[in-house]
């Protein structure tokens, strides 16, 4: 390493003005890096942050305590370069998800009462596309789902994200303290109208003036977020060890960061301009252009590379022909669908993706990409492929993207060798392989057939389940290289 840039966080400690759900490695990484700079630029200390794990990560909370609630990101720009940042932002972390006896919320009550105090004038979310407990193709409430059915029971005692906001904000309502902005920073489209329909909606459960309370008076603003976090590694952590770093609760990401957020916050924000977010009035072409784009590559690199054996993102865009594969989809299939402001140019955006996944310092681990497939394809690829449909062009980038995911559900990869699928809808997925798994057609089929993931417009489509088919077999029968080469093959 030969450019170590070592930066400590800001002197003396804040009120807590910020409260997060998700303290994962990308809220670390990125919102509390941005807060952090914030601080140390402004010197206003009003925006402390209070982080809650809501779901595992009793360790993590335990060992940011007693670290005093700091550790290090360390920004990596290739192998030579690497910032070392201390983060001392988080004022508080509190836990409450499920323990090891299997009871439920040791901090619940201490977290409601903090996103009660008036001084929180911000909920901000990180909890992933299954967090909300929204129905990927239709966007509903799971009003089914145990955990929901659970926070519709019992709503002073919540355990998902949805419901802590609920609970929270209907606290604040009986208080007569005006409610907080709710900052959804996950990747799904249309975040904050996604993250404002599963909020009240639970809430129309319990008391349909609550609904329509939060539905008049609560902010949901839209924002985009962007930075490629990997989940921890020994290696990670030796590396680390190598800088001088020893920190149980350090976090790797690259030094390229975006966060481009709708400016809607009633009880005020940092002026957090100056370190870098984007304050815009619309939020949305921003954000459909990273997920088919970054997010959508990212996902055909997960499923097609785990099934070859590829560990790493770095690993696989060593490939030229995944990396022609890439550019095919960004420039053919996902870039034709976006509106953007003018001046765009997204052929720059497409290079300069792949020049980021071609960062030798960050192990990126195709797994973690490819979890939670059943709520993030619909976003990433889906919506996308069925506009490409409707103006009569092909996808064969996305139906090789398809069968891939469905053939990586089946928990093996090309050469036999066995992973675990984490997923909400693993159960399903291996009854359909057990039935189904001798029949690619039948397969594909069934698994068009599930209306949580798969628009029924696109599903039905003339060709789109056979397309899919013959490059499942093909991508079964002769492998990676023989798909991508499939995918060359002129149409009969």
């Amino acid at each position: 390493m030969s450019d170590i840039q070592h930066v400590p966080a800001a002197e003396g400690s804040g009120r807590i003005g910020i409260v997060h759900l998700g303290l994962g490695a990308f809220h670390r990484a990125h919102q509390a890096v941005y807060l952090e700079r914030y601080r140390q630029r402004s010197g206003d200390l009003g925006w402390g942050v209070c982080s809650a794990n809501l779901r595992g990560g009793v360790a993590l909370v335990d060992g940011l305590r007693e670290a005093g609630y700091r550790y290090h990101v360390a920004e990596y720009a290739g192998s030579q370069h690497v910032t070392l940042r201390e983060i001392g932002v988080i004022e508080e972390v509190m836990f409450s998800g499920r323990n090891g006896s299997g009871r439920w919320g040791r901090d619940l009550e201490a977290l409601l009462a903090r996103m009660t105090d008036p001084a929180v004038h911000i909920v901000t979310l990180t909890v992933t596309e299954k967090g909300y407990f929204l129905s990927p193709a239709e966007g509903q409430l799971l009003r089914s789902d145990p955990a929901i059915a659970a926070d519709i029971d019992n709503p002073e005692a919540p355990r998902t994200a949805p419901g802590l906001v609920v609970e929270a904000l209907a606290r604040r309502r009986v208080a007569g303290v005006p409610p907080f902005t709710v900052l959804s920073c996950d990747n799904m489209p249309d975040n904050g109208k996604r993250t404002r329909i599963a909020v009240t909606q639970l809430a129309a459960c319990r008391d349909a003036e609550l609904a329509e309370w939060i539905e008049r008076e609560v902010a949901f603003p839209c924002s985009m977020v962007d930075r490629i976090v990997p989940a921890m590694t020994e290696d990670d952590f030796d590396r680390l060890t190598e800088l001088g770093v020893e920190d149980p609760n350090a976090v790797v990401g690259e030094a390229f960061s975006q966060w481009v957020i709708e400016d809607d916050f009633p009880l005020g924000r940092p002026s957090w301009e100056g370190d870098g977010v984007e304050m815009v009035t619309g939020v949305a072409p921003f954000e459909t252009m990273k997920l088919r784009m970054l997010n959508g590559s990212h996902s055909l690199l997960a499923y097609l590379g785990s099934l070859a054996g590829i560990e790493t993102v770095f690993e696989a865009v060593s490939r030229e022909d995944l990396v022609a594969l890439l550019r095919r989809y960004m420039l053919e299939e996902a870039a034709p669908t976006l509106k953007m402001p003018a001046g765009t140019d997204l052929a720059a955006y497409a290079e300069s993706l792949l020049e980021r996944f071609a960062n030798d310092s960050l192990r990126h681990r195709l797994q973690q990409i490819a979890m939670d497939g059943s709520q993030k394809l619909p976003q990433r690829w889906l919506l996308g492929a069925l506009a490409r449909l409707e103006v009569g062009a092909e996808i064969p980038c996305t139906a090789l993207g398809v069968a891939a995911w469905i053939r990586y559900t089946a928990g093996r990869d090309l050469h036999g060798t066995a992973y675990p699928v984490d997923d909400p809808l693993a159960a399903t997925f291996a009854k359909l392989h057990e039935q189904h798994g001798d029949s690619p057609a039948q397969l594909v089929d069934a698994f068009l057939a599930v209306d949580a993931v798969f628009p029924p417009a696109l599903a039905q489509w003339p060709g789109f389940a056979e397309v899919v088919t013959a490059v499942y077999r093909t991508l079964t029968e002769e492998g990676l290289s023989g798909a991508l080469q499939h995918i060359e093959r002129p149409s009969p």
